[in-house]
């Protein structure tokens, strides 16, 4: 701590205010000589006394022990990540709503073709129609699931995770279509114990 550099910087806070060494000392109920041996730097101000100094002069407790105001460049640099952070997660939250679009279309597309097949009977006149239906039932499952893992932040975390094993390396429609066969798996799975286990 530079006790010469925090009098000079108290000395110039005193003159910006346009007050004498006695009107300073009047304000904080010290003598005239204190603030002097202060503005020397041969003495420090009182702990007790930073929080009024600080107030009175409209600076922060640490300008006053560094003996400057904070420099505009730091501002600056603190400004310019805060912008960066958020740009950062801007962009995260625009790939989770995307995500989340693609799948919530999917999905609606899988449920309407699964309710048109059922509702017209096309599903008990066709082996195809109804392996169709089967599947858009499915799919719409999936899409539910997707977007649970998407929004929960689940999605993120195991991403996260495998950021280093061989699948994170494949090329990103590579992972699209592992991903949903995961997701298809995982759905069939529930399908199956929905109607075997649960009898819905």
């Amino acid at each position: 701590m530079d006790q010469k550099k925090i009098g000079s910087f108290l000395k110039e806070l005193r003159k910006e205010k346009g007050i004498t060494q006695e009107e300073f000392a009047e304000k904080l109920n010290v003598s005239g000589r204190t603030v002097s041996r202060w503005e020397t730097g041969a003495n420090m101000p009182d702990i007790s006394l930073l929080v009024e100094i600080s107030e009175f002069f409209d600076i922060s407790i640490p300008e006053i022990i560094n003996g400057e105001r904070k420099s505009e460049t730091m501002n600056e640099e603190i400004k310019e990540v805060a912008d960066k952070l958020s740009d950062y997660a801007n962009a995260e939250k625009e790939t989770i709503i995307k995500n989340i679009r693609i799948h919530s279309i999917m999905g609606t597309i899988a449920l309407f073709v699964y309710c048109t097949l059922e509702l017209s009977g096309a599903v008990l006149q066709n082996v195809i129609f109804e392996k169709i239906a089967s599947y858009c039932e499915t799919l719409a499952l999936v899409t539910v699931l997707m977007i649970m893992l998407h929004t929960s932040g689940l999605m993120y975390k195991m991403q996260k995770r495998r950021r280093n094993d061989m699948i994170r390396r494949l090329p990103k429609m590579a992972q699209i279509i592992i991903a949903a066969i995961v997701a298809f798996i995982g759905a069939s799975i529930i399908k199956l114990f929905l109607v075997n286990v649960l009898g819905l």
